[in-house]
């Protein structure tokens, strides 16, 4: 049986080497075909190249062939290269950098990020830089590559792809990189820099955002004059480095565990990312892991803290800090047979109190006491409205806009779907979970199982239909508390487990192993295939072009308009705002960063009708808000609006986002094109500039609110 299976493991390795080599040299010579005549419509050097890499896919098979069915004469073979690797000194190191940031560097910043877009390609690069980073990190001076190296490239490989990605973004193009995402730059100036706009000082300016994120992404201006490029890079890392904050405090170990420690806190960033987890609940989660195993008097007031702040960023995460620490209490612990000790049952109610009293008693009942001490102290009143939700308010909360069931499978707004999607990023985790408690590799009672799954199950639950109200869906951020909880239990196998098991390939069974790479690797899946140039400098585009088969009228994926396009558009931005200045107020229903960055300078700030705001309202139905904007589009009070570029087309469920897009349609575009006309309509940089119609009479017949009398 042993020899069956055996064979089975070659056959399935070479099976899926062929095919990944196959699809790969199909690629390449997708790339290289059309790039001159010296052979068919092959140039000279490309057809070297093309064979060059068939040479290489070559040499990878028949490594693979004697590593399987030959192992001795490939160790005999690799023992003079072993031997110069054990002599390379600090020389290896600096090779294992090179080879981690070279292929990012390559995909994200040269325009051979687009030339090389193809998914086989890029799973052979990482297949390459594994092999030979694990033989550069191989410990044993004869053995050419140990599961350890191995499994520690793939992490760094994984956790370098996932850095790189979130910086992608980091740019001074002045335009928004997103639908939303210029003006989430304004949202995130506003606590800090509100002294940018001109805009009355004792009124304050309403920003469709939570505290917390409008508090982390917004340090940066705290620096008069903060350049657009410097706040996305702040955005960039506090997309980072929280992540590994997690981590490295979860998986802390005691004593000097350095290297793992290092490497567990690489892994939970991987691994948390997959969300992508707003700040506020990263910093929740953080303060969690800081309390456990503390003094009680030390805990309770960190998970109160930590409860409080994360409810009022955002009333669907109330209770998850002190149902995090319950998990972490009780299964933590030590168990005595199947019972739990007395001492983890003090720990788990006293820190279930605390986030039950943070999350839920708190919000409720200190602003009323804020406002009665300003009140006695004379002093001016404490904004905010009546305190927290109330249990009956959060049905109604998750039922005020409907839900799109349809988006757990796969569809055009995220093609794997939500159940997919999650299944690939948690599955290897809780294949590891239940196989090392079923081993007894992980030893918990019924009592720690329970504290553990049924806080996942209702987090579960919860984000699913979260993730399926119209305007969500498109990616898994709303299963954060899931993907966290998840996380502590893996830092929970981590502290209570002998942690040998993970680089001990023969007490493991193949499937195992195999889930311990996918463990590591697919979460940096779709942040390494979508690597990519933000611009194409203008010397690069005729070759590019040829070798990606892009036609001459483009438009390049997923790249910047050109900086020639971007200052045009700029400068007809600029005089058009100058202009209607003379003649009324400027709405920058879009593209708001420009003011924020002083792009638009001069002009007074018009806080209402943000994009963001008409959307979420729009998406409720919300008729009564609109009755104030619809008076302003009638009274035609803006002299100008700026905007992305409005259409009047109805969508089905087969359109990304096409119910958004209805529900956008129906209570903003055909109003607001109805009462102004376009006057520029930008489309390298996706704007458009509107001004008043002549003609509005028969605009009050096509608004919503007329067919809801």
């Amino acid at each position: 049986m042993r020899r069956y299976d055996l064979t089975f493991q070659r056959l399935l390795l070479l099976v899926l080497s062929l095919y990944l080599l196959i699809y790969s040299a199909l690629e390449f010579h997708a790339v290289a075909w059309g790039s001159g005549i010296w052979l068919g419509l092959f140039s000279f050097k490309w057809f070297l190249a093309f064979c060059l890499f068939v040479l290489v896919c070559a040499v990878c098979l028949g490594g693979i062939v004697l590593w399987s069915w030959f192992p001795e004469k490939l160790g005999t073979l690799l023992v003079p290269f072993s031997k110069a690797r054990n002599r390379l000194g600090v020389l290896r190191w600096l090779l294992v950098l090179i080879i981690l940031i070279a292929p990012v560097y390559l995909l994200q910043y040269t325009p051979w990020g687009v030339v090389f877009d193809g998914r086989y390609l890029r799973i052979l690069l990482v297949m390459l830089s594994t092999v030979l980073i694990g033989w550069l990190l191989t410990g044993k001076r004869e053995e050419a590559l140990s599961w350890p190296g191995v499994l520690i490239a793939l992490l760094l490989i994984s956790g370098v792809n996932n850095f790189a990605a979130r910086l992608g973004n980091v740019t001074s193009h002045p335009f928004s990189l997103g639908w939303s995402e210029g003006n989430r730059l304004w949202d995130y100036s506003i606590m800090f820099g509100r002294s940018i706009y001109e805009y009355p000082a004792d009124r304050s300016i309403p920003v469709f955002l939570d505290v917390g994120r409008q508090f982390a992404n917004g340090i940066p201006f705290l620096i008069p004059g903060v350049t657009i490029w410097q706040e996305r890079l702040w955005i960039g890392l506090v997309n980072i480095i929280p992540y590994l904050v997690l981590g490295w405090i979860a998986f802390k170990l005691p004593g000097r565990n350095l290297v793992p420690w290092l490497l567990a806190g690489i892994w939970a960033f991987i691994f948390v990312e997959q969300g992508p987890i707003h700040p506020p609940l990263l910093l929740s989660a953080i303060i969690v892991a800081l309390a456990w195993r503390r003094p009680l008097w030390l805990a309770i007031p960190l998970i109160i803290g930590a409860s409080y702040f994360a409810q009022v960023s955002r009333y669907t995460w109330l209770f998850a800090p002190g149902i995090w620490a319950v998990m972490l209490e009780f299964g933590g612990s030590t168990p005595q047979g199947e019972r739990v000790s007395k001492e983890a049952w003090i720990r788990g109610v006293s820190v279930g109190l605390a986030g039950i009293f943070g999350g839920y008693v708190l919000p409720n009942i200190l602003p009323p006491v804020l406002r009665w001490m300003a009140a006695l102290g004379q002093g001016p009143e404490i904004a905010g409205g009546t305190g927290g939700l109330t249990l009956s308010s959060v049905p109604n909360a998750l039922a005020d806009q409907p839900l799109l069931w349809y988006r757990l499978f796969p569809n055009a707004t995220y093609p794997p779907g939500i159940l997919l999607a999650l299944a690939l990023a948690v599955v290897p985790l809780i294949t590891v979970l239940i196989y090392l408690s079923a081993t007894r590799h992980w030893v918990l009672n019924r009592w720690q199982k329970l504290a553990i799954v049924l806080p996942l199950l209702a987090f579960l639950v919860v984000g699913l239909i979260i993730s399926v109200k119209i305007g969500g869906g498109g990616d898994l951020h709303n299963m954060d508390m899931f993907i966290i909880g998840l996380m502590f239990a893996g830092a929970i196998v981590w502290h209570n487990s002998d942690r040998e098991w993970i680089t001990q390939p023969d007490r493991l069974p193949l499937w195992m192993r195999i889930m311990l790479l996918l463990l590591v690797a697919l979460p940096s899946y779709w942040p390494y295939i979508n690597l990519k140039p933000s611009v194409i400098h203008e010397e690069d585009m005729n070759w590019v072009m040829t070798l990606a088969d892009i036609p001459p009228t483009g438009p390049f994926p997923n790249t910047l308009p050109s900086e020639a396009d971007t200052q045009t558009a700029l400068g007809i931005i600029q005089r058009s705002v100058a202009r209607a200045s003379q003649t009324g107020e400027i709405l920058f229903m879009d593209q708001r960063q420009l003011l924020t960055f002083g792009y638009g300078s001069g002009v007074p700030l018009v806080p209402e009708y943000d994009k963001k705001v008409l959307i979420n309202q729009a998406m409720s139905d919300d008729a009564r808000y609109f009755e104030g904007f619809y008076k302003d589009l009638e009274a035609q009070r803006f002299s100008l609006i700026i905007t992305n570029p409005l259409h009047e087309r109805i969508q089905t469920e087969s359109d990304n986002f096409g119910e958004e897009n209805n529900a956008w349609v129906k209570w903003v575009s055909t109003p607001v094109l109805c009462y102004y006309e376009p006057l520029r309509t930008l489309k390298k940089v996706t704007i458009q500039l509107l001004v008043p119609r002549q003609d509005i009479s028969g605009c009050g017949q096509m608004l919503p609110l007329v067919e809801r009398e």
